[in-house]
């Protein structure tokens, strides 16, 4: 079974070529990480990936800008994570009031991030690392099939990264996630993809990238 699959496609925005002749297919069980230097078109590939997964799955983005609401809690800006399970009145009444179900589910898993003592602080006063955090919760709590995610724990320091990840793996069967860590690509990747000079140059099982092929990925 493929949950997507891309042939030797074209991806860019507007009359702008980022990647030529991708194809880039997605199984169920599959983690997959992109390496390549910034602009390689890592993030590019993603979006193309995540448009084709939304019709037919239900997907959790981690975006590289968050994509939070500053001006509102840590609670509120998880609870987005489910808005599209519902229409227009209940999100409104739900972001109002926050039911109490909803309250305890997430709590729970601001818990696992670390973020217990901030459910009610507005986003606008945490740190880099804690909105990065609060972006992941989102996406647990949505839940689904596949998790997208771009740089999804850049903003936090190694051994926080590795116990995110470990979180992914376990809440998420199916990924593909941008990283810059190769060390930590390896560690949660059943697969690497390799861009550079506009096209993948590799997709290959993690076990079997050496380290020269990493290490031209971002050569000058």
């Amino acid at each position: 079974m493929t949950l997507v699959a891309l042939h030797r496609e074209t991806l860019g925005y507007g009359r702008s070529t980022v990647l030529s002749e991708v194809s880039f297919a997605l199984a169920p069980g599959e983690r997959v990480v992109l390496l390549g230097r910034s602009g390689a078109g890592k993030s590019t590939l993603l979006n193309a990936v995540y448009d084709r997964l939304v019709p037919q799955n239900r997907v959790a983005l981690v975006p590289q800008d968050h994509a939070l609401v500053p001006q509102l809690s840590v609670l509120r800006n998880v609870v987005m994570g489910r808005l599209d399970d519902h229409g227009a009145v209940y999100n409104l009444t739900s972001l109002l009031h926050v039911r109490p179900g909803d309250r305890v589910g997430i709590a729970a898993v601001l818990a696992d991030l670390g973020l217990a003592d901030v459910i009610d602080r507005k986003v606008a006063g945490l740190s880099g690392g804690q909105r990065q955090r609060v972006a992941l919760g989102r996406a647990w709590w949505r839940g689904g099939t596949v998790l997208i995610g771009d740089e999804p724990v850049s903003a936090v320091d190694e051994t926080q990264a590795e116990a995110l990840l470990k979180q992914a793996r376990f809440r998420f069967d199916t990924a593909v996630l941008a990283l810059h860590d190769v060390a930590l690509a390896r560690s949660y990747a059943t697969r690497l993809v390799g861009l550079n000079r506009n096209r993948i140059v590799f997709d290959a099982p993690a076990e079997t990238v050496d380290d020269a092929q990493i290490t031209a990925l971002y050569a000058r």
